[in-house]
């Protein structure tokens, strides 16, 4: 009987796991682990052989009796529900889950965790309401459920909570106002409620009375009225954020007596007045946004002597100078007040003082010469001027500035040489000087400038020759040198410049031949010479310039034949007018539609009305001759039969003419300068530029040069008079009337502009202005992929971005697109895209509590948001999931269907592949990887604005400011955090700077 219960007691013990020597509190673990989906081995060191858990990953214990006291699971990419389990480790004071997948509620069980001091749940799937219960864990001071799906109000019992210091419940779905109970914490030093759906109302005056509070963030809050004068309590403050709200009235001056303000923003809401007097007792402050709102008036002296590091002001209603006392502040390393009324010099002593790294005071009225100093440190990286009134000089110490990496001076009235070393700057990828009054040769010292991208000299009055060293810049992509009095022949390295995309050298006092070799510009869009003194033949080697779009090489001296290689290309512009050409035009240019592409080559020679005046040669004067006599004896042949008819026939054509004119009804939106007898002229089979569901779209030559692009459309059909719906990329007959409605209204630069239409009653036109580049989704997926590089990738999402976001923020009521696609974005010569094809638009009903359902479904496939599919309500969510697949298109080069995604879309596919593989596998192989960093987090954005919950996408607005913001650092605040199934990458709540672009940010939309 002994043996027998020994034996009993070894097999118990085997049976456990790792045996009976693994602790109790181990023991427990285990069971938690078993809970968990864990796809990347987080748990892998969790072994039951163990004595204790305490060399485990994530957990700690104390020193002493070898207790569990914290585990810390971030990042872990774990799946599961909350483990209340962990609430029996009694010595457990510290719980991180941070950035996982927990997708369970939050159990009321949760309050048994009694020894909890600190809880991190943030950035999971938690959903439900908040556990009235958290009040009751006696010790808890950190709580952070930030980043989950957290519905309903807040409850009653957070007011009574009696040691916590850190509440942050940012980027939820939160309903109700924002509870004056909060008030009642008064332990509180870090109180984080932002992007939440709380409803409009104002900030609870009782926040006043939390004498212990740090931060405050109610950012994206829906608030409302006045800041209420009971936050000049909170003297312990040193972050005010109350920016995305609609907060209005003055900025209080009782906020200068929080003398420990370190950080206040207050941007994009609807302040009035002047900016408040007292800054001088905020000696701490470093940041102030008040950017976006409706300020006005003079910045206070005081602001200005503050050891600020940056000052953001922008879209405002700012007036008068700008006070010296801003250049004494030591710390000011960004400036940013673009787009006010600012007048006046800049400080005289601006940057001598202050490690000024960025300087962007665009779109003022700012006047006098630049200040020598705002180099002085040199650390000087952005300096952006554009539309300005400055004048003089450009400081002869600029040219030591060898930290610029940006420089935009463009539209002022600069003048004088560039000093020679500025040419150089080893750093500078961006030199724009355009639109000023600087001459002098193009510096030698160019050579140095090994970064430089884009060289933009053009409407200025640059002379001399084009330097031999220019050919040694090896990542130039862009030389724009129009309307100035460069001289010479075009060197013979130019042809290294092998990056090169446009090469715009219009206007100039150009001679000589076009160098040989120029088949090694493969990268090269656009090719304009016009108007200078080439000669010689057009090379052939043009035709092998596979991307070539644009080629311009009229008013010049050029002779020969236009060479037959040009056939292998697909130009959008072409124009070889005003030169000395001759013999036949290549039969694939011979068509009517490039008439004036030819015109003013004498000896030029081709099947259209106008060309070979004047041409000599006996062989051709013969040919003519034979075609003159068979068509006089025709002549006499038939003119019998004719001349009884001819003056019916001309009765005839000229009531149908009148007919003709009578029957067309023409709908103006702009000025025309064209007839409707010039469209109706050009609707020929030779001019289809593109065929849909809606219609084909014609390229028509006006009698002025310029194109307009036409679309017709399909009449009406007999399924359209039976049925009122239509499937999915079909356009009901309201297409028309819905397209008028929405474009003659619309006057953006975003927003493809719409001349007229035209209406009988059979056929319906509609007459834009013509986009030379076509479609983005026919570029990008084309052959011509390799044409978008990732800059202009970025300068086409943040366009039409901007489109977007007018329809949605600015159009009253807003509008809503339905359609939004890469082939509904067209791009301009310059590749700036507009937003097109309003055919299925609809305005939004502000005054409806919930979307307005549709009778159909509109869209294209893999664009459609996953709700418009099964509900039919629409509303501007709709278009950001659209928008952000467009965004994911741009980033990985493939199709929203793509086949080699096999039953995925794009949004699963480039989700899992993220998660699975890494974004080296998502991203477009033919995008040069010194952007890879920029080009993840447009990555981030596009997988934000594809999340499946409508809530959780940011509005365009939203997108706008994100997109812009990439370049100046600001994108840093998106984490990704996609895992296997698709989780939606969520943004870091934390905004501790404000970056706009000059000239691109949500500050500069154009109404």
């Amino acid at each position: 009987m002994l043996l027998l219960l020994l034996l009993l007691v070894v097999f118990h013990s085997a049976s456990l796991p790792g045996g009976s020597s693994l602790s109790q509190e181990g023991l427990l673990l285990q069971k938690v682990k078993l809970t968990f989906d864990d796809p990347d081995g987080f748990f892998s060191t969790w072994r039951d052989e163990d004595d204790t858990p305490c060399g485990w990953r994530g957990v700690g214990c104390d020193t002493e009796t070898k207790t569990v006291t914290s585990l810390d699971v971030s990042n872990a990419n774990i799946a599961g529900p909350f483990p209340t389990l962990l609430c029996h480790l009694p010595n457990m004071t510290s719980l991180t889950l941070f950035n996982n997948s927990i997708n369970s509620t939050l159990p009321e069980e949760i309050s048994s965790c009694r020894s909890l001091a600190r809880l991190n749940l943030a950035q999971n799937y938690l959903v439900g309401a908040l556990p009235a219960t958290l009040p009751d864990l006696p010790l808890l001071k950190s709580l952070d459920l930030s980043g989950n799906n957290f519905t309903g109000e807040i409850p009653a019992s957070f007011g009574r909570f009696h040691t916590l210091e850190d509440l942050s419940l940012i980027d939820n779905l939160l309903q109700g106002t924002i509870p004056p109970f909060l008030g009642n914490v008064s332990t509180l030093k870090q109180l984080n409620l932002s992007s939440n759906l709380f409803t409009s109302g104002p900030i609870p005056a009782e926040l006043g009375s939390l004498s212990k509070l740090e931060t405050l963030w109610l950012a994206d809050c829906n608030l409302l009225g006045p800041i209420p004068d009971s936050l000049s309590n909170l003297r312990n403050l040193k972050l005010l954020d109350l920016s995305a709200n609609s907060l209005s009235g003055s900025i209080p001056s009782s906020l200068s007596e929080l003398t420990n303000l370190v950080q206040v923003e207050l941007y994009q809401n609807s302040f009035t007045g002047e900016l408040p007097t007292g800054f001088a007792k905020l000696k701490n402050l470093q940041l102030f946004d008040a950017s976006m709102n409706q300020l006005e008036g003079e910045i206070p002296d005081d602001l200005c002597a503050l050891p600020l590091a940056s000052l953001n002001l922008y879209e405002n209603l700012l007036t008068g100078n700008l006070p010296g006392s801003i250049a004494r502040s030591p710390n000011l390393y960004e400036l940013k007040l673009f787009s006010n009324n600012f007048t006046g010099p800049l400080p005289g002593d601006l940057g001598q003082n202050s490690p000024l790294s960025l300087i962007d005071v665009s779109n003022n009225q700012f006047t006098g010469e630049l200040p020598p100093s705002l180099c002085a440190n040199n650390r000087l990286k952005e300096l952006l001027l554009i539309s300005n009134a400055f004048t003089g000089q450009l400081p002869d110490s600029l040219g030591e500035c060898t930290s610029l990496t940006r420089v935009r001076l463009s539209d002022n009235q600069l003048s004088g040489e560039v000093p020679v070393k500025f040419w150089g700057l080893p750093s500078l990828s961006l030199l724009e000087l355009s639109d000023n009054l600087f001459f002098g040769a193009i510096g030698k010292s160019i050579r140095t400038a090994s970064n430089l991208s884009q060289l933009i000299i053009s409407k200025n009055n640059f002379s001399g020759e084009i330097p031999l060293e220019i050919g040694g810049l090896g990542n130039l992509r862009q030389l724009l040198g129009s309307d100035n009095r460069l001289s010479g022949s075009l060197p013979d390295s130019i042809v290294k410049l092998r990056l090169l995309t446009r090469l715009n050298l219009r206007n100039n006092d150009l001679s000589g031949e076009l160098p040989p070799s120029i088949e090694s510009w493969r990268n090269l869009n656009e090719l304009n010479l016009a108007d200078n003194e080439l000669s010689g033949e057009i090379p052939g080697e043009i035709g092998r310039l596979s991307v070539l779009t644009y080629l311009d090489l009229s008013g010049n001296k050029f002779t020969g034949e236009v060479p037959a290689e040009l056939q292998n290309l697909k130009l959008n512009q072409l124009n070889f007018s005003n030169n000395d050409l001759s013999g036949e035009i290549p039969a694939m240019y011979a068509k009517k539609m490039y008439r004036t592409s030819f015109l003013g080559n004498p000896g030029l020679c081709g099947a259209m009305d106008g060309l070979c005046e004047g041409r000599g040669g006996s062989k051709t004067r013969g040919y003519m001759w034979l075609l003159a006599a068979i068509f006089i004896l025709a002549a006499v042949v038939f003119v019998t039969g004719v001349a009884w008819f001819y003056v019916k026939y001309q009765s005839f054509k000229k009531t149908r003419h009148g007919n003709e004119r009578s029957k067309w009804s023409l709908m103006s939106f702009h000025k025309l300068s064209f007839r409707e007898s010039e469209i109706m002229e050009g609707l020929e089979e030779d001019n289809v530029i593109g065929s849909g569901a809606s219609g084909k779209v014609y390229r028509v030559i006006l009698s002025s040069g310029e194109a307009v692009a036409v679309k017709k459309l399909w009449g009406r059909s007999k399924l359209d008079d039976e049925s009122g719906d239509v499937e999915v990329g079909q356009v009901k007959d309201d297409g028309f009337k819905a397209e008028v409605e929405t474009l003659g209204k619309i006057r953006h630069k975003n927003i493809v502009k719409l001349w007229c239409c035209c209406t009988d009653k059979d056929s319906k036109l509609l007459v834009y202005e013509y986009m030379p580049n076509g479609s983005l989704g026919d570029l990008l997926h084309s052959v011509k992929g390799g044409l978008l590089d990732w800059p202009t990738r970025y300068k086409i999402a943040v366009d039409a971005a901007e489109g977007l976001s007018y329809l949605h923020h600015d159009c009253v009521p807003p509008i809503v697109h339905r359609d939004v696609k890469s082939n509904n974005i067209l791009l301009d010569e310059e590749y700036g895209a507009r937003v097109a094809d309003f055919g299925v638009a609809k305005v939004v009903d502000i005054a409806a509590k919930a979307p307005k359902s549709m009778s159909f479904i509109a869209g294209s496939c893999g664009y459609i948001a996953p709700e418009y599919a099964y509900t039919l309500r629409v509303n501007e969510k709709s278009d950001t999931y659209s928008f952000g697949v467009v965004l994911l298109e741009l980033v990985t080069g493939r199709r929203p269907n793509d086949p080699e995604l096999g039953d995925q879309d794009l949004v699963k596919w480039a989700g899992a592949t993220l998660d699975q593989k890494g974004p080296e596998h998502v991203i477009d192989p033919k995008l040069d990887l010194s952007f890879q960093d920029e080009i993840r987090k447009v990555l981030s954005i596009g997988l934000l604005c594809t999340s499946a919950l409508p809530i959780n996408r940011p509005s365009m607005r939203r997108v706008v400011k994100l997109l812009v913001e990439l370049r100046g650092g600001g994108a840093d605040r998106l984490q990704k955090s996609v895992s296997k199934d698709g989780k939606d990458g969520r943004l870091t709540p934390y905004y501790y700077e404000e970056d706009a672009s000059d000239q691109g940010s949500v500050a500069s939309l154009s109404h």
